[in-house]
């Protein structure tokens, strides 16, 4: 049985899993606006993935005897400046979805909830390879600069990435 400081904290996170997954939806449609159709392809598997993160936390919400509750999920942007400026937010937005893993980290923790801190640590490193694919598309969009010929090939390279469901097995 979880907590309820814990069920709080694993619902709260169901919602972020949800909003990441609109914003990297919202982000395939800027992407197709512009004719980057890599770009959108790299962002729908990002929005894919979210959505088996959810799952993941349902189920074990769920398995743990509680219920998940899912919350209200605020509209993402729909526009932005540049390219740079979507796949910068789409660090930043990774990198603040670690610090929410961590805080429910440090809450299992506290609270001695052990199988809720093991689920957690398949998140833990699923944010490292996150951040990391997110840092790296951003320093390859900065390298490229206004270059489109480079944007080109980069926007190719981002079409041929397919989904692989890592929450399984």
């Amino acid at each position: 049985m979880l907590k309820q400081a814990v069920l709080d904290k694993l619902n709260d996170q169901l919602a972020k899993e949800a909003y990441s997954a609109y914003l990297y939806y919202s982000m395939v449609g800027y992407f197709e606006s512009v004719n980057l159709k890599g770009f959108a392809n790299w962002m729908l598997i990002q929005a894919q993935e979210e959505m088996t993160h959810m799952h993941k936390l349902f189920n074990y919400i769920n398995d743990r005897g509680a219920q998940a509750v899912l919350q209200q999920v605020a509209q993402p942007p729909h526009t932005w400046d540049s390219v740079e400026a979507c796949v910068a937010e789409t660090y930043e937005h990774e990198c603040m979805i670690s610090e929410a893993i961590n805080e429910c980290v440090t809450l299992a923790i506290k609270e001695n909830d052990h199988p809720t801190n093991t689920m957690l640590q398949w998140f833990v490193t699923e944010q490292v390879e996150e951040e990391a694919n997110a840092d790296d598309l951003l320093q390859k969009v900065r390298m490229i600069g206004d270059n489109s010929s480079g944007l080109y090939l980069l926007d190719n390279e981002l079409s041929r990435r397919t989904f692989v469901n890592e929450t399984e097995g």
